[in-house]
């Protein structure tokens, strides 16, 4: 989640190869510019360019990592639209809900019971620079598994305790590398970081990536409040 401005540029193309190493058709996805693409559906509306990522987006195969000597431990700017927030981490519960058969609100305890998960990957931030980091804590998809979503759910929408909110494809959100975690570098994650829980994931640009995640709706539509940055008109799918 980064700290910019509108009318600040975005990443060019060209930038966007160097930093992430992906192919020029992949950049359709991460670096369309500031214009909202949309198209009706019913009385809400989708994307056009996740057709465009359903085709691109390989949902159950892992993006390549990097070694442990590879992490840049001061690379990753902390940044945040709204300031830090206080959360009681004691009295944390991360609700999962939406159109679900089952309803959960877990507490930290109850995540870390979950298999743990650590991945060493790019964080590419919109305005122009990376950094290699090591994430760890919990698949998303293990915590939706527990939820059991119903067949017609296509997009999770997830809020913030600062009130920051974001909204991603089923596929990107059930991708093997999409992670709620609660460690940075093999350290408990900072409140500046986002603790007591963030996405992480090599999918996505830096602005998906939503930090102190209180909130997980799973949902079969997708409502004109797509994103804090996207309503201000920055590309929805926000693939890399």
């Amino acid at each position: 989640m980064e700290e910019f401005k509108a009318q600040r540029h975005l990443l060019t193309r060209r930038r966007l190869l160097q930093l992430s190493g992906v192919s020029s058709m992949g950049l359709l996805l991460s670096s369309c510019g500031t214009s909202l693409l949309s198209e009706p559906v019913g009385k809400l509306t989708e994307p056009l360019n996740l057709k465009v990522g359903e085709l691109l987006l390989k949902p159950q195969t892992p993006v390549p990592e990097f070694p442990i000597s590879a992490i840049e431990p001061n690379a990753l700017l902390i940044n945040s639209f709204n300031g830090t927030p206080q959360i009681d981490t004691d009295k944390f519960r991360l609700i999962i809900d939406g159109e679900v058969n089952q309803r959960l609100q877990l507490s930290m305890a109850d995540i870390q019971k979950l298999p743990f998960n650590s991945m060493v990957i790019r964080h590419i931030c919109v305005e122009g620079w990376a950094a290699i980091v090591q994430w760890g804590g919990v698949r998303l998809s293990d915590l939706i598994k527990l939820a059991q979503p119903k067949s017609q759910v296509r997009y999770a929408y997830f809020e913030s305790a600062d009130t920051y909110y974001e909204s991603w494809d089923i596929a990107s959100t059930l991708h093997p590398q999409t992670l709620l975690a609660y460690q940075k570098n093999g350290q408990s994650l900072s409140p500046e970081n986002g603790a007591p829980l963030r996405l992480a994931s090599p999918i996505k640009l830096g602005y998906k990536q939503s930090k102190w995640v209180t909130r997980v709706t799973l949902t079969s539509t997708l409502s004109s409040r797509k994103g804090y940055w996207i309503d201000e008109g920055y590309e929805w799918f926000g693939g890399i």
